[in-house]
């Protein structure tokens, strides 16, 4: 089983930054990607970020230029750099890891997070 935990979430002004991360913890298992979707009150969740464990990068259209996903492998870790945020960035942030585990039923899956709240308000 693999959890997921987000973290750096909170209120901030429009044109201001905020870093967010997410970890993938478990035992036996493989991080394939990991990525962050976001979801508005009303809204379908949306891909804003996501990063294979070979690097390749994907951007929702509406973050690219003010967003940057990165990784730490070795820690399993994902963060999201989010620059020039807008009202419309408001929405509960939530981390997506694709992973394998191994053992006597080995198997991938998507593995979600609780979500981090993301407010851009003045």
């Amino acid at each position: 089983q693999v959890q997921v935990m987000e973290s750096g979430g909170g209120l901030v002004q429009p044109g201001r930054s905020l870093r967010l991360s997410c970890t993938a913890s478990g035992s036996d298992f493989s991080v394939y990607a990991m990525g962050w979707y976001r979801q508005a009150p009303g809204k379908q969740r949306e891909l804003v970020a996501s990063m294979t464990s070979t690097g390749s990068t994907n951007y929702g259209d509406s973050v690219k230029g003010r967003c940057t996903i990165s990784r730490d492998n070795a820690k399993n870790t994902v963060f999201l750099q989010m620059n020039s945020l807008k009202p419309e960035d408001t929405a509960v942030y939530y981390c997506r890891v694709l992973a394998g585990t191994w053992g006597p039923s080995p198997t991938d899956s998507d593995y979600w997070g609780q979500g981090t709240q993301v407010t851009v308000s003045s």
